[in-house]
This record gives structure tokens, sequence and C-alpha cells, in this order.
């Protein structure tokens, strides 16, 4: 056999992937004479620290017929894949994540909130959820030889709140009562019982203060106050009455509020009409009716989308959308819907910049009388009351310097919500009226002319109109 006329490294490169996880070899610049024995692909491979996943009768193959591998980068070797830790997680007896449910729509336009309804009740010493250990992970090997290590898993806790306990490893959480499981806004697992009144909320009953879910079978009447931690749910009608709760509230028979009615929920709303009232909803709003000279403010959205489906006069005010079926009237009634900007957090927002002030000039005043006690220990003429001053300013520099940041990070959180209004929409399924002002994040449109099936979003800095499909 002829000798090749250059060494083996001119004709072949050997080359290993950034992840280590891959070794190529490229034949270039092949003449008459190259020819390479399977061993002296081996060395070369070694001689490149390539230890791990060598593919031996593919280094034999391309020995014995070289050329279909010309100017071919071919895989020798692979390494093993290191495998990701399983994150834990828990796993509950109820989907807490299913509040898509939409209430079935009766022919005649009226709502069946029943098909809505879905309390999570359990007895007491029942199982809720249960929880399941995170996985290490599995290293790999490059194919150098050395360990690719990998992340494990994380572990996940369950969160306690009211009538629940865990068992002793963690591992399983169970009810402590009678009740409805209800997670709250920060995740927590509790079990709150019912408290259910047969009739009208009024004199007899009284104001109602209660940790669990509320049902009133009845109306509630001018005056009084329901408090829940848990749902509120009301068969029949709300007038100038005030009800709050955590979760959620429904109203069957709707809300005749004599401009005194305040419906708060730290979930969603649902009612088949809402008059002369304030309503205000972390979640969404669902009316199947109408809206009428009311102040609404949705954390998410308002749906007003059934057969009637009117917004008429009033401020409606929601982060993400407003969705009607008419909004305003022929008469050109001042109506008010403002998507992707929360006045809550305006005033935040304000409220954080003036405390951020304080801080600052409170923080000048404590530098200064910092660098005068300072400038006296160096001469050594502190005194006692002197030194204890020292160490309570320091301390309260400490404390100032980091409630400041907290308060920074909130402002940086406020700012970017604020400016994210681009998947902000008004939706009008039908027509709005003359009078209608649209507010999308910093943006203004006034509706002089009425105006069918369109949809206002936020586009290169001006509020655009688009024809429903």
């Amino acid at each position: 056999m002829l000798e090749r006329n250059m060494p083996l490294d001119y004709y072949v490169t050997i080359s290993i992937s950034d992840d280590k996880l891959s070794a190529y070899l490229l034949i270039g610049n092949p003449d008459d004479n190259f020819h390479v024995t399977a061993a002296q692909l081996e060395e070369l491979a070694q001689k490149h620290h390539i230890i791990h996943g060598l593919n031996q009768a593919l280094l034999a193959q391309i020995a014995a017929n070289p050329k279909p591998f010309y100017h071919q980068k071919v895989v020798i070797a692979d390494g093993t894949k290191p495998v990701p830790g399983v994150n834990g997680y828990i796993k509950y007896i109820f989907d807490f994540d299913d509040e898509d449910k939409k209430p079935l729509e009766l022919d005649d336009g009226r709502v069946n909130y029943k098909e809505v309804i879905s309390l999570h009740n359990v007895k007491k010493g029942q199982l809720i959820g249960q929880r399941f250990l995170a996985t290490e992970g599995t290293p790999g090997r490059a194919v150098t030889g050395e360990t690719i290590f990998t992340k494990a898993g994380k572990e996940t806790r369950f969160k306690i709140g009211k009538n629940v306990v865990a068992d002793g490893e963690q591992m399983a959480l169970y009810s402590l009562i009678d009740g409805m499981v209800v997670r709250t806004d920060r995740d927590k697992i509790n079990v709150f019982p019912v408290y259910e009144v047969n009739g009208n909320v009024d004199y007899n009953i009284g104001n109602i203060d209660f940790i669990g879910t509320v049902v009133v079978r009845g109306s509630v009447l001018p005056g009084f106050k329901i408090r829940a931690a848990g749902d509120i749910r009301v068969t029949g009608g709300v007038e100038a009455a005030e009800l709050e709760a955590d979760g959620s509230i429904e109203i069957n028979a709707g809300i005749v509020g004599q401009n005194k009615a305040l419906v708060k929920a730290g979930k969603n709303v649902k009612s088949s009409f809402i008059q002369d009232a304030t309503v205000e909803v972390a979640g969404e709003l669902i009316v199947s009716q109408s809206i009428m000279h009311s102040t609404i403010r949705a954390g998410k959205a308002v749906n007003c989308n059934g057969a009637k489906g009117l917004i008429v006069g009033g401020t409606i005010q929601a982060g993400e959308r407003v969705t009607a079926r008419t909004i305003g009237n022929s008469m050109s009634t001042t109506t008010v819907v403002e998507v992707g900007v929360l006045p809550e957090l305006r005033n935040e927002m304000i409220h954080l910049r003036n405390q951020l002030r304080i801080f600052m000039e409170n923080m000048d005043k404590t530098d200064k009388a910092l660098t005068l006690l300072d400038s006296l220990a160096a001469a050594g003429q502190l005194t006692p009351d002197k030194v204890a001053m020292r160490v309570k300013l320091n301390h309260t520099k400490k404390q100032a310097i980091e409630e400041q940041n907290t308060i920074k990070e909130r402002i940086l959180e406020i700012e970017k919500s604020l400016e994210d209004s681009e998947k902000a929409k008004v939706e009008v399924l039908s027509t709005v009226y003359g009078g209608t002002k649209i507010v999308i994040g910093r943006y203004t449109k006034f509706i002089k002319d009425p105006t069918n099936r369109m949809t206002f979003r936020l586009n290169d800095g001006d509020i655009s109109m688009m024809a429903n499909v």
C-alpha cells in the first residue's frame, strides 16, 4: 500500500459539539493515496479525548471504504444525555383551575346559573390532596467521559389554610370539618362550612360576617351587609346593600342599587342585571341582561353579551376586555368604557411615589446626621448617648433602604402593567352609540355616530376600530 502524502491530521478533522454530546469526523483534502485503518481512526479520536460512545463499527466502515464519507461531517460518537429531575407536584381531588365554565343560556335569553355552580364538598377526615416528591434526575456523560450534571426537580409544599391538616410526612392533606374546599388567591387550601339563609336578609337576620360561604335563598334588603371569606350566592335580588366575598358572588335576580349598593368579590361576579350600583371584582363580571348607570371595576373582564346585553351610562373599567351587545343609547347618554388600566393601580402608583419622595427626604436627613456623628467619632468626642444615636440611625437607614427597594420594585411592576395594553379590547356585538367614550391604556376615543359590530384595540399608539367578522 502506498504511503500517504501527508499526516493523517491533514486529511481527517475531529470536532466536538458545544454540549459535548456528539463527536464528528470530517475527511477533507483527500487524494489518491489516502487510506486509513480503523485503529488509526480510533487512536485519532482518543487524541481528542473521545472515550465514551465511540461508534467503532462506523470507524471500521469508514476505514474499509472512505470515499462515500469524503467531505461529510459524520457523527462518530454519541454521549449520554442527562435527564433532568421532575418537579414535585400536588394532586387534589378537585380541579381548582376549572374556572372557565359558562352559564347555560336559554332560548329566551335568560341564564341558568345552576349549570355553573360546583361546590367542592368534603367530609371530616376526607383526603383533599396528595403530594408527589420531586426526582433527582440522571446525570449524563460527555463523549470525552466527563459527567454532565443536571438539575434536580423542585419540591412543592402544601399551602395550608383553615380547617385542613397534613399528615406527619407532609404527603397527604385532610379536611378537619364537613364543608367546602376553597383555594384562595394565595393558593392556600381551606375547608369552609356553608351558611344558608332560608329567606331574605332583613332585620330578622341582621348583617352577616362569616368565614365560609353564604347562600341566601331570598333577597338582600336595603342597608344590610354580607361579608364572606368564601363565596356568596343570592337566589333573589340585591337592593341598596353591601356584599363582599373573598371568592365569587352570584346574584340570580339582579341588583337594584339605588346608588347605594356595593358588591365586591375576590374572584368573579355573575348577575342577571346591574342598575345604579358599584361593583368591584378581581376577576370577571358576567351579566346576562344589562348594566345601567353603574360604576364597574373588573380586574380581568366584563361580559354583557346575553340576548339584551346592554351597557348604558356610568363607567365600566376592566383590566383586559369589555364585551357587550350594545353600548350607549340613541339619546347619546354618556357611557365610559375603559380597558387595559385599573384606576387602583394608578392611585397606588401616586401613593408609592409620594412615599418614595418622603423616604428620600428622610434618608438625606439621616445621612447628614450620620456624617456629623462620624466626624465626632473620628475626633474621639462621641458621648454614650451619641453612640446609641449612631447605632439607631444606622439601623433606621438599613430598614429605610430595604423599604425603598420594595417600593421601587412595586413601582416597576405597576409601570409594566400600565404599558401592557396590547391585548386589551372593547368588543361590541351589535351597536355602540354616540356619547360613548372608549379608553384603552393612555389613549381615548370619543364615539360620535352609531357604529355596528366593532372591536376597539390599541394599534401603533392609537385606538383602532376593526369590524367583527
